[in-house]
């Protein structure tokens, strides 16, 4: 086939079926076009220009393209490279960056027809283009740049000087922008082999028999692996080993997206094809979906210890005493969903087996710990830890659910057994049934307050769907035990939280990791305690919002650094002049704790090492996955030694043994941040008042130990559970049609390392908190998933997306780094609940089921939606 690839001619062979996004990255070799949902064409990633008009390429076949110009990232200008990756990096647009190139080339098509182009226009024309990440905010910002310099107008310089509280540019921001940026499933290497996996087609069932001669005989396929090829132990996981990596023939399959055999071939067709040719007899099981008739004594077991996977309490006071006496008490129900993460790159891995002499592995993994992977790949493979090396690839997104092993198992398993490299990533539909979820959540609540609106007690009853796997649902639901009072000083608290077996798709870590679902409860009932005691939802939270010197749900004394009550100022005039306008307003306070806590020792390591052309290599061991931690260590890094941005660059593998297990709970500036200025302390030590590059080769070590927090009721009183918090209030606005039309977002963040990164943060999150409150749903039928795509899930749009205003309050951390505390998860904590009470002003429902669809501004955010189906 003929036509032309960014202005030159090109002849190429096409496979029958084949797409353009195959033909442009599997033939030609351009990697900017991302394969996010192919063939679905709902993420935009792999945008690109057919004869000058913006086209979805995995949607297109690749015959289409016979005798037409084909442009891709590639394929601009030296002046329109500099003009977008400027404008990007100037404005914050790029994240985890897997969307930039496909959106830069939707805006470059916008720019032919309109050079000029406003806000909202901007906001349609990018409406088949999902970024996960930034809230579009920047993004339409970047546009907005990019459109003025192609009128002539100066860009902005992008900021060098690393300064902490500058806005120093994102650590490799221009690289994700162009699409220069490898992903894992852009790598490559000799002799390559492409993976695929055969799934189960069941929630629960007895496989009886797993023939893989079909496949084996397959053209182009080299090695088909079963649970009878794992040398090691199949049952991994972070917490509790309960997560099969091969199901076997004999035993009962706990989810669908359970593997069953694993295929590499020649080319990722074949492999597929392959797969498809497994045949599996199966005795078919009734699935065990509801958690509540889980924990029934005449359930079947699903897991060798039962059902129930753990249980979290905390007590504290009389609380039957304290509702008897009471003014008012109130109970209620609340329900949320399971929510797909909906991170733009699919689960992939590299492995590539002896790459040199005291090797016998080497993975590229997305995940987000690689200590963790490293660790359990060598007892899957039966390995030392030692021969297996681990490269840290920045992921396309993840907010939680790459925290699990996902593909690096049966990647390296084939890797191994064909004895060449293996590239295995999973399709859309792949990824939404294997990965973990929220937890979707039963909270029963009973609290109550005296004459003046103060809180005397809480009672809860918790119980959390952690589907087939344990993951680390113990952890989420200890998370929503503790942060079950919310924000709020409360005397008398006895809340249980149950995480609970069942056969629907594990449920994990997610962005804000328990904390949200207790969140959306808890705010509920203070709303609805306010309309009995005749307050508003700002005097009743400013009058119960938690202090230093309170105690916290867990019974922790709350040290320096509670900022909470200076976020409700913050937003008091937005709050009370919206409601003086007549519009509908909803107010929620939020809290997240920065690192594990509850017991377990915490670590930050950093290694710097100086370089002979004057610069520093910092060695740290938290993923970048778009929360902006390169930047972040990198900025710490320059405060502390005087250098400029460009003279410092960030590596993280497991050469160096800088094990601080998993990037979660919020904690990489805090820990790592504390770690990187040891460290520096000990180069400026050694330059004494010399260079930089007299020091060249001589590596730097710097920690930080966290190791005195407990476990919720245990340690002497007032004990630590966490060594600290973020605090949020959030206000969301609607106008006279109940539509979204604002939201102000106070946070309590210590210090502010880099505005421009923070606010992307703060507007990523908080776009992601409006889609869970609203219209974001992953259904589920008997286990089996009915969404299955992308564009089914509900994932609000850049024109459905109203403007947020953020507001910053510096409350010094002590144990972060210059005060800093961690922003990652706080932001959509108390989102819904805003929402939820916007809504209530709005039309007097109150609404105790998420998403909350029947909402105007459901309708309004995410056009042609359904109504969820009920959940009881």
């Amino acid at each position: 086939m003929d036509f032309t690839l960014n202005g030159s001619p090109v002849s190429i062979e096409v496979r029958e079926g084949a797409t353009l996004l195959e033909l442009l990255r599997e033939g030609c070799g351009l990697t900017s076009v991302k394969d996010g949902c192919a063939p679905e064409g709902s993420c935009g990633a792999c945008t690109v220009l057919m004869d000058g008009k913006a086209v979805v390429s995995c949607a297109q076949p690749a015959a289409r393209a016979a005798g037409r110009s084909i442009s891709t990232q590639e394929g601009l200008t030296q002046e329109q490279r500099d003009r977008w990756g400027d404008s990007f990096v100037a404005s914050g647009a790029s994240q985890c960056g897997f969307c930039s190139p496909g959106i830069v080339m939707k805006a470059e098509a916008l720019l032919a027809k309109n050079p000029n182009p406003g806000r909202d226009e901007i906001a349609r024309a990018l409406a088949g283009n999902l970024c996960r990440c930034t809230g579009y905010v920047k993004i339409i910002d970047a546009v907005r740049l990019a459109a003025a310099a192609a009128r002539g107008e100066p860009l902005p310089s992008p900021e060098r000087s690393g300064r902490v509280g500058s806005r120093t540019a994102r650590y490799q921001g221009r690289e994700l922008a162009l699409g220069d940026k490898p992903y894992v499933n852009d790598l490559r290497a000799p002799r390559l082999l492409h993976g695929a996996i055969r799934f189960s087609d069941h929630p629960r069932a007895r496989v009886l028999r797993i023939d893989t001669s079909k496949a084996e005989t397959h053209p182009g396929v080299v090695a088909v692996v079963t649970a009878r090829d794992v040398p090691g132990e199949r049952q991994q996981g972070l917490i509790t080993k309960d997560w099969r990596q091969f199901v076997a023939e004999g035993e009962v399959t706990s989810y669908v997206g359970d593997v069953l055999a694993a295929v590499a071939a020649e080319t990722r067709v074949a492999a597929r094809e392959a797969a498809g040719l497994i045949d599996v007899e199966y005795e078919v099981l009734e699935p065990v979906v509801d958690p509540v008739a889980a924990m029934e004594p005449a359930a079947p077991q699903l897991q060798s210890n039962g059902n129930l996977l753990s249980v979290s309490k905390v007590k504290r006071g009389d609380v039957d005493a304290a509702l008897a006496a009471a003014t008012h008490v109130v109970t209620e129900r609340f329900h949320t969903q399971f929510v797909e993460h909906a991170f733009l790159e699919p689960e992939s891995c590299l492995a590539v087996p002896d790459p040199e002499p005291g090797i016998a592995l080497h993975f590229y993994s997305q995940g987000q710990g690689v200590w963790d992977d490293r660790r359990q790949i060598a007892s899957f493979l039966a390995m030392p830890e030692e021969k297996i090396r681990v490269t840290q690839v920045a992921n396309g997104g993840a907010f939680g659910a790459k925290e699990d092993l996902n593909v690096q198992g049966q990647a390296s398993r084939l890797a191994v057994a064909s004895g060449r490299p293996g590239l295995l990533t999973l399709s859309r539909s792949e990824s939404m049934r294997f990965h973990a979820k929220r937890h979707p959540m039963h909270l029963t609540y009973t609290v109550g307050c005296d004459q003046e609106g103060r809180l005397v007690a809480v009672r809860a009853r918790i119980v959390g769907d952690t589907g087939a796997y344990a993951s680390v649902g113990d952890k989420v639901l200890e998370r929503a035990a503790g942060h079950a009072c919310s924000a709020y000083r409360v005397p008398n608290v006895d809340v249980e939280a149950r995480a609970v077996y069942t056969n629907n798709p594990p449920a994990g870590a997610m962005r804000g990791f328990g904390a949200n679902q207790a969140n959306f409860a808890m705010e509920g009932m203070l709303d609805t305690l306010a309309e009995r005691v005749g307050l508003d939802g700002w005097e009743i939270r400013w009058r119960n919002a938690l202090e230093s010197g309170d105690r916290f749900c867990t019974g922790q004394i709350l040290g320096p650094g509670v900022g909470l009550k200076k976020t409700l100022l913050a937003v008091k005039d937005a709050y009370v002049e919206a409601r003086a306008a007549g519009r509908a307003v909803g107010l929620a306070c939020g809290v997240k704790n920065s690192g594990v806590g509850n017991g377990l020792k915490e670590y930050g390591k950093a290694i710097l090492r100086p370089e002979a052309d004057g610069t520093v290599t910092l060695f740290h061991s938290w993923t970048e996955m778009g929360q902006g931690v390169h930047t972040a260590l990198q900025q710490i890094a320059c405060e502390e030694l005087g250098l400029t941005a460009d003279r410092v660059t960030v590596h993280v593998d497991t050469i160096r043994e800088l094990d601080t297990g998993q990037c979660t709970a919020s904690r990489s500036t805090v820990l790592g941040g504390r770690a990187v200025i040891e460290a520096a302390k000990k180069l400026k030590a050694a330059m004494d008042g010399g260079r930089v590059e007299d020091l060249a080769g001589r590596e730097f070590y710097g920690e930080f130990l966290v190791d005195w927090t407990y476990k919720p009721g245990t340690g002497p009183d007032g004990a630590a559970t966490h060594y600290a918090y973020g605090w949020a209030t959030q206000v969301v606005v609607l106008d006279e049609d109940g539509r979204l039309e604002k939201v102000v977002a106070a946070h309590d963040v210590g210090k502010v390392i880099n505005p421009t990164l923070l606010e992307g943060q703060i507007e990523g999150a908080v776009h992601m908190g409006l889609g869970h409150a609203l219209t974001e749903d992953f259904v589920l039928e008997g286990g089996i998933p009915r969404t299955t795509t992308l564009k089914s899930l509900g994932i609000i749009p850049p024109a459905g997306m109203p403007p947020v205003e953020c507001l910053f309050v510096e409350e010094h951390q002590p144990e972060g780094p210059y005060g800093a505390k961690g922003v990652g998860e706080i932001a959509l904590v108390p989102t819904a609940s805003a929402v939820a009470a916007a809504l209530h002003a709005f039309d007097a429902i109150r609404r105790t089921r998420l998403p909350m669809r029947d909402s105007p501004a459901a309708r309004a955010a995410v056009p042609r939606l359904t109504t969820s189906r009920s959940r009881d």
